[in-house]
């Protein structure tokens, strides 16, 4: 599936130490997983986690789900090892861990080879060089890590993300500039559906393709979040509909509720449906 099209709605880490975590993963409803070397694995874990999670790609039966690692960085004892592992494994894409700047994915990139890259943003420096490693070749995903920004930016939070703001605008920028994807950050609070689904549609408004999760719970607030809306689907249709009516009489322009509907209105109407129809392709797995 193109990289764009397909949805990345759900996005939940799982720790590659957790055989039982890993096994469980093949039946959830997610449309990614990041499968975590890095935080979620103990440092006398690490080794074993590797081959662990190697076992259990080989094994496959992930399905659509897009298949994520998440390696140590390259500057600590584990990350070259990792990457070389990861260059083997039955995986989609190797995400980098507070990547500062795109000479850090060509490090990567040299160990990996042919396979995508993918970068955690979560500090300072690469909020400030987002254009720059967002046009990395071989970059394909930006996922956001605003546990760790907020720590380094010694921000308070809020429900508005007040002080995240600034660094989401330059990532969404950076990563619509370039057609990457890009993934909003995690809610910690994995018992909260109703603030989960604000700070969901938060992203979803701003304009983000998915949400990174921490927990299973978390996954159906996210999938429906991300989804085209009913309501959405049928102003979607009536847009097109009403644009080629108004085009076969010669006209460039069509209303519909009171508004104008050009060109950019259906191209929007278009990717509205081909997102439902990718969904439900997967939903019928």
């Amino acid at each position: 599936m193109d990289m764009r099209a397909r949805p990345y709605r759900s996005v939940l880490y799982i720790p590659a130490s957790k055989e039982r975590a890993l096994d469980k993963a093949r039946k959830l409803p997610v449309d990614a997983i990041i499968f975590d070397l890095e935080d979620a694995v103990s440092p006398d874990e690490k080794v074993r986690a590797r081959e662990t999670l190697a076992v259990a790609l080989a094994e496959g039966g992930y399905g659509h789900r897009m298949k994520i690692v998440r390696i140590n960085g390259l500057d600590t004892q584990w990350g070259l090892d990792d990457a070389a592992a990861v260059a083997k494994m039955a995986c989609d894409a190797v995400l980098l861990p507070k990547v500062d700047g795109p000479d850090q994915l060509d490090a990567l990139a040299d160990i990996t080879g042919d396979l995508d890259l993918w970068a955690m943003m979560e500090t300072p420096r690469g909020m400030l060089n987002a254009a720059a490693i967002a046009a990395h070749p071989k970059l394909r995903g930006f996922v956001m890590g605003t546990n760790d920004l907020a720590r380094e930016l010694n921000s308070r939070a809020d429900a508005g993300r007040t002080a995240m703001m600034p660094a989401l605008g330059l990532c969404l920028l950076a990563a619509k500039a370039e057609g990457i994807v890009i993934i909003d950050g995690v809610y910690n609070a994995f018992k909260d559906d109703a603030g989960l689904r604000a700070e969901a549609d938060q992203g979803r408004d701003m304009g983000f393709d998915g949400k990174s999760l921490i927990h299973p719970a978390q996954i159906e607030v996210a999938n429906a979040a991300f989804a085209p809306s009913e309501e959405e689907l049928a102003l979607a249709r009536r847009h097109i509909a009403a644009f080629n009516a108004a085009q076969a009489d010669g006209l460039g322009i069509a209303v519909v509720d009171g508004r104008i509907v050009e060109n950019l209105h259906v191209a929007t109407a278009q990717d509205v449906l081909a997102k439902a129809q990718a969904i439900e392709r997967i939903a019928a797995e």
